[in-house]
């Protein structure tokens, strides 16, 4: 699988206003569960072969291929959250409060019958007097499973990816 979410020039704009509503409020319960620290929540939104990539390099096209912060399928999502709920996870003592503010939400149907959804993100993060911001560009490819909308692809595209970073607890 490479790493491009999705290719627009083969993907035509949503113009059905009740999709693209559904797909936005689709992004926003995500941004909820993680800002609720709902991380099992947001882990069954993947579907079963769904993969998270934060690249590590500006126009990264393959995680196979390129330098990643994050490059993970749902089993490893679900053994970083697993090692989250550990009494003694340092990562989240004290639990680090965030708010994800999603916007600037577009929707493609993709030629194969995924939804294609990019956007906006600003993260902020607080944790032991520390304050960060994130942003990034966001893109989601989705499918329908039995009827729900399910991740099979999210690529979260940093401004500052080449940058250094400091340990990262919760998800984009």
């Amino acid at each position: 699988m490479t790493g491009v979410a999705f290719d627009l020039p083969q993907a035509a704009p949503v113009g059905d206003p009740v999709l693209a509503r559904e797909l936005e409020q689709f992004l926003f319960h995500e941004a909820a569960l993680l800002d609720e620290g709902k991380f099992e929540d947001w882990l069954a939104l993947f579907s079963e072969d769904g993969r998270y990539w934060v690249p590590g390099q500006p126009c990264a096209v393959d995680p196979d291929e390129s330098i990643s912060i994050v490059d993970e399928d749902r089993a490893l999502l679900a053994v970083r959250i697993d090692r989250l709920r550990q009494p003694r996870s340092y990562a989240f003592d004290p639990p680090p409060r965030t708010v994800h503010v999603v916007a600037n939400v577009q929707s493609w149907h993709a030629p194969d019958g995924a939804h294609l959804v990019r956007s906006k993100l600003l993260m902020a993060e607080y944790r032991n007097t520390t304050r960060r911001y994130f942003a990034a560009t966001v893109s989601h490819r989705l499918v329908r499973d039995a009827g729900a909308l399910r991740i099979a692809f999210k690529r979260v595209d940093l401004i500052d990816c080449d940058g250094t970073h400091e340990f990262m607890t919760v998800a984009f």
